[in-house]
Parts: structure tokens; sequence; C-alpha cells
């Protein structure tokens, strides 16, 4: 029997474990691969799914632009596939920006969000991030799996950058719109201002903090461990109150 041609939009993705559905994004210019090492602490509990967005890893690239807001549909569409209910989503780097963009759209597929090394304006990106050069490495593992071959990679590189420059917008008031739990994760040493995730986070009705201490934008390939264990606070059922809330105060 004949098959029909795949829909462009559907993602390849990588599967792990057994247990309720937890989703991973990975970070831009790489692919589920980079998430190895954060996978490997939750397949114990979680059926982990991450998806290699367009242009990234085996989903081989579309024509048109890159944008966070095409990723972010791509992404509701793959959470309406492979999920029942409202379940966690994990966006590191560029994947936080479109797991945001996918809570702001579609809160109701997610139960809770967890927010690692992103921003949520175009004023949280640092220039010199945006300006480095990609290191070879880099090329060398999308070589290794797209589809698009070892060349395309250049054009991959020109469409994240102009991505870049023109995204994400999103406002404090779009923030305050986001009613689920939000986990707001960096490394103390992260690439964005320390006082932009500051304001994400406040502007979060239901948002948490963790400034992981001696660790960089790679902080979920750094300090893996200690990042479980936050997240997994982040995701208990039965937090207790706190002593003394300030922010979390019971409304009189």
């Amino acid at each position: 029997m004949e098959q029909s041609p795949k829909d462009p939009a559907d993602l390849e993705f990588v599967e792990f474990g057994v247990g309720p559905v937890f989703t991973m994004l990975h970070p831009g210019g790489t692919d589920a691969r980079a998430l190895t090492p954060i996978i490997e602490r939750f397949a114990e509990q979680y059926r982990v799914l991450a998806p290699d967005r367009r242009g990234h890893g085996r989903t081989p690239d579309a024509d048109g632009p890159m944008t966070f807001e095409g990723m972010a549909d791509d992404t509701i569409r793959f959470l309406e596939q492979h999920t029942s209910g409202p379940a966690p989503l994990l966006g590191y780097s560029d994947g936080a920006v479109v797991a945001l963009l996918a809570a702001v759209r579609r809160p109701d597929l997610i139960s809770h969000l967890v927010f690692v090394s992103g921003v949520y304006s175009l004023a949280g990106w640092p220039a010199d991030t945006l300006n480095a050069d990609v290191p070879e490495f880099m090329v060398d593992a999308y070589a290794e799996v797209s589809p698009d071959g070892r060349e395309h990679f250049v054009v991959i590189t020109e469409k994240l950058n102009r991505m870049h420059k023109t995204g994400p917008t999103l406002t404090p008031a779009d923030l305050a719109r986001i009613e689920l739990p939000v986990l707001v994760l960096v490394g103390d040493d992260d690439d964005m201002a320390l006082e932009h995730i500051v304001e994400l986070y406040r502007a979060l009705p239901a948002g948490e903090l963790a400034v992981v201490p001696h660790a960089s934008h790679g902080v979920l390939v750094e300090k893996p461990d200690l990042c479980r264990d936050l997240i997994v606070e982040f995701l208990r059922p039965d937090k207790p109150d706190t002593f003394a809330p300030v922010r979390r105060a019971p409304a009189a």
C-alpha cells in the first residue's frame, strides 16, 4: 500500500523511559542529544520525549525563515500528538523561548514549565553571544545526523541569527497571563543578565527561581544532578508552605 508523504511539520524525536510524559526541547543549533545528561536522570520516572525542531538534528529544514512562533506551533502540534493531557515541558536556551511561547498559546497542554537559560524579549540577548562564532563541534554534530547535509549548516546558522534579531517579543503583561507553574533555572554565570531573568521570574504569577552556583549557559550539562533535584522539587504535587512567605503570602 502506498504511504502518504510525511507532513513537513512532523518532528523527529527520541524517547526514553516509561511513565508519565515529560517533553524536553533542546538549545538552538543542536538537537536532542544535547539534553542527554538531564534525560538520563528523568528516564527512570518519566517517558521523556525530546523532539528535534525544524532544521535541527534529524528533522529536515523547511523553506522560509525560522521563527520562534513557528517552532512553538510545531511544539504545540507535537504535544497534541504525543500527550493525552497537561504534562511537564522543559525548554533549554532557544528551546526555553519556544516552550514559553507554547505556554502562552496553549497552557492547557502544559502542567509545569521548566524554563532553562532563555530570554523572554529581545532585550535579554547578550550582543556578544549573538555575534559569536559557531564551534566546529556543533557543525560536526549537525553533519552526523542531519538529512540536509553538512553544507546546509551555514543556512541554519543564518536563519538562527535572523531569528535572534527579531524575537522573542513577549512583554511582562504577556508573562502575567501564564498561570501555570514555571521554574526559571539559570547558571550564575549564564549568558543573559540576571536582571533580565529576575524580570521574567517576577512577572510570572506562579514562578519559581533557581540560580545554580558555579554554572554557565551549559548548566544542565555541568550540574545535571543538582538540576534534576531542583526540577524534581519543583514538580512535587505536595509542596509544603514556606515558613515566612512574601511573594507567596496568602491573600488577606
